[in-house]
């Protein structure tokens, strides 16, 4: 009870960041929100598609063209990377195709032509994708037998005869969204506030008067770290249930779903490894004035690099690639997979699983390297 007691003293003097990082949280939230009504979307829907044809004279490539014009919107936009880049960013088209030259030629030849896409990663972008794969695997079937006009007839005559393609969207994909990014962004708040916070609680018990008295008292090292690990899982469990009701009063009854749920459990997980972060680095550092240096390397560096302030989609692949050292990537995966889940099965939850496992991994890491370095710690102050 003394190394609780003396904690929320010190938990008390610092209740004023505490509140700058909620209040950060709050905000984010109240930008992503709108006033507009989600809509509940079981229709049939299609795709806005660019098409960039760089084999004009083709039959094939005409063909291909028609058979998406008649199965999606067709969207003319000049041949810029930038532009094209940002009309996927806004959504003001879900899917680009860029036909190569001597296309047509080479794909009757038997040859497998690579057709360069950008897509927006979205519900729509699948269906484009979907489209584009029907015809190519059509032509496909029939480009050993016929040749030229007569391979175009059969392909045409043939895909008139399918099913229609559409597709269904149970989802409320609109506050789904908002509430993955509300997550997503607590990666941020929750790191900022529990290093920051802990790193200042953990240090004050430093003290050189206090840390003696701790050394000759008859308490263990583990005994002593599990009794401020107990205090600091308080702190960041309630850290974690102010961020949930938060989440239920901005979002509303999305919260209170299968979705929801999934939500508040990663975001659970992954408050409980902030707080073997925050104990690992209070452990290695001594100096206060470090700490907001800290905060700024290890929260921000985390959020950038991991999709917290930017879409993973629009992540360049080498920084994704360093991501995947940090729990955080982890964590804002598994956001982002559960925005999307429409089938509560293990195939479709077994990612959500990895990733949570990986997640728990890093914090028995973070543990261990604690007690190291707690141990050596003590050993130097005996000296």
């Amino acid at each position: 009870m003394i190394v609780f007691n003396a904690f929320k003293k010190i938990l008390w003097s610092n209740k004023v960041m505490i509140i700058i990082y909620t209040l950060i949280l709050v905000l984010f939230a109240g930008f992503n929100s709108t006033d507009d009504k989600s809509q509940m979307n079981f229709s049939a829907t299609k795709p806005d598609i660019l098409i960039i044809n760089h084999d004009k004279d083709g039959d094939i490539s005409k063909s291909l063209i028609e058979y998406i014009g008649n199965n999606s919107n067709l969207v003319d936009l000049e041949n810029d990377d930038k532009k094209i880049a940002d009309a996927l960013f806004f959504r003001e088209i879900n899917y680009a195709i860029f036909i190569p030259s001597s296309f047509s030629e080479d794909f009757e030849n038997g040859k497998n032509p690579k057709i360069e896409i950008k897509s927006s990663k979205d519900y729509n972008s699948s269906l484009a994708e979907l489209i584009l794969k029907n015809y190519l695997s059509t032509a496909s079937i029939y480009r050993k037998e016929f040749k030229g006009q007569e391979l175009v007839d059969i392909i045409e005559k043939t895909l008139s005869n399918s099913i229609e393609i559409g597709m269904t969207n149970k989802l409320d994909t609109k506050k789904l969204s908002e509430l993955a990014d509300y997550y997503n962004f607590a990666n941020y708040s929750l790191l900022a506030g529990c290093v920051f916070v802990i790193c200042m609680i953990l240090t004050s018990f430093k003290n050189a008067n206090i840390e003696k008295r701790t050394i000759v008292s008859s308490i263990n090292y583990k005994k002593f770290n599990r009794q401020l690990l107990l205090s600091n899982a308080l702190f960041a469990f309630s850290l974690w249930l102010i961020y949930i009701i938060l989440s239920i009063i901005l979002i509303g009854k999305s919260m209170l779903t299968v979705h929801g749920l999934l939500f508040a459990i990663n975001s659970l997980i992954f408050s409980m490894c902030t707080l073997t972060i925050a104990f690992l680095i209070a452990n290695a550092i001594k100096n206060k004035e470090a700490i907001n240096g800290i905060v700024n390397v290890v929260a921000l560096g985390s959020s950038f690099l991991s999709g917290t302030f930017v879409p993973t989609e629009y992540l360049p692949d080498g920084v994704l690639k360093i991501a995947r050292i940090l729990p955080s990537y982890y964590y804002i995966d598994n956001n982002n997979l559960i925005k999307s889940l429409e089938k509560f099965d293990f195939k479709n939850l077994y990612p959500l699983i990895m990733n949570t496992v990986i997640i728990i991994a890093f914090a028995l890491i973070f543990m261990a390297i604690t007690n190291f370095l707690s141990k050596k710690n003590r050993k130097k102050a005996r000296l």
